[in-house]
């Protein structure tokens, strides 16, 4: 499976050195979610410079700070668990200047043995359908975490903000799939942001697999690991998909469960979107 094998160092340097990767030292997966045309507003695409997606800041460098901060970024959310932050012992940093905040998609007691056994053997088996039972989860559990985030979008239009979990790939990739469909881009170009993780996690793929190893389902797995973080595009479109068909949309969704209301939904749109000319 070609997906699961390396890519070669220079095409992985010179594709992160391009928009809409963005580099802060010590942070990995870092992509701007700006320049994406929306269809149901026709010559406005989402702004850039203003909301990014990433993984973990834990090892963010003193360099990076500074690049957060050239960046303006003043807002870091950060999706993880408290299980999570401990067992990898990646506490979030301290950055002058810049608020975290601790807004877990999961709860403490979500991450028991059994759970995260059940969890790890859906990831293993790579099928969409598995994808689908996990991304599930995080929809179902994840409305108040993203609630928090795009109220933060709805009142703060000047300012720019971070959001993260582990990888940047799941629950990161969910959000943001979120935040562009709220704003009506492309299906197809929602699935290839997602995709982009494929190259975003390339330098932290041996820092992967060694914490992978320690997890018995992966120990003597190497593929079974590898497999847990493929981004296929069509896995994208399937939650997508299960979106619609479960859920009644991604508008319903966000007030289902995310607790948005229709004025706050319109705000938000007005505030992630500007004329397709001036992107860039």
């Amino acid at each position: 499976m070609k997906d699961l094998e390396p890519i070669d160092p220079e095409v992985v340097n010179d594709l992160l050195s391009k928009y809409p990767f963005v580099s802060i030292s010590g942070v990995i997966n870092v992509r701007d979610l700006g320049g994406y045309s929306s269809i149901t507003h026709p010559g406005k695409c989402t702004k850039s410079h203003f909301i990014y997606r990433s993984a973990e800041v834990a090892g963010i460098t003193e360099e990076g700070k500074q690049q957060l901060h050239r960046l303006g970024i003043h807002k870091v959310f950060d999706l993880r668990s408290d299980t999570e932050i401990a067992k990898y012992n990646s506490p979030p940093p301290t950055i002058d200047g810049v608020e975290l905040n601790h807004i877990p998609v999961f709860k403490t007691e979500d991450y028991s043995p059994e759970m995260m056994a059940k969890r790890y053997q859906l990831y293993a088996s790579g099928t969409t359908e598995a994808f689908m039972e996990l991304y599930s989860q995080i929809l179902d559990h994840g409305g108040p975490a993203f609630g928090a985030i795009l109220r933060w979008i709805r009142d703060n239009p000047n300012d720019a903000c971070i959001f993260h979990c582990t990888a940047g790939k799941d629950r990161t990739g969910i959000l943001a799939a979120l935040i562009l469909k709220l704003v009506g881009v492309d299906d197809t170009d929602i699935s290839n942001d997602y995709s982009l993780t494929r190259i975003g996690r390339e330098p932290a793929r041996a820092k992967i697999m060694e914490r992978l190893s320690k997890e018995p389902i992966f120990a003597s797995n190497n593929e079974a690991a590898l497999v847990m973080f493929t981004c296929r595009p069509e896995t994208m479109l399937a939650l997508l998909n299960l979106l619609q068909t479960k859920y009644g949309g991604v508008e319903e969704y966000v007030k289902r469960y995310a607790y948005l209301s229709d004025s706050d939904i319109t705000t938000i749109q007005s505030n992630l979107l500007v004329p397709s000319d001036s992107h860039l």
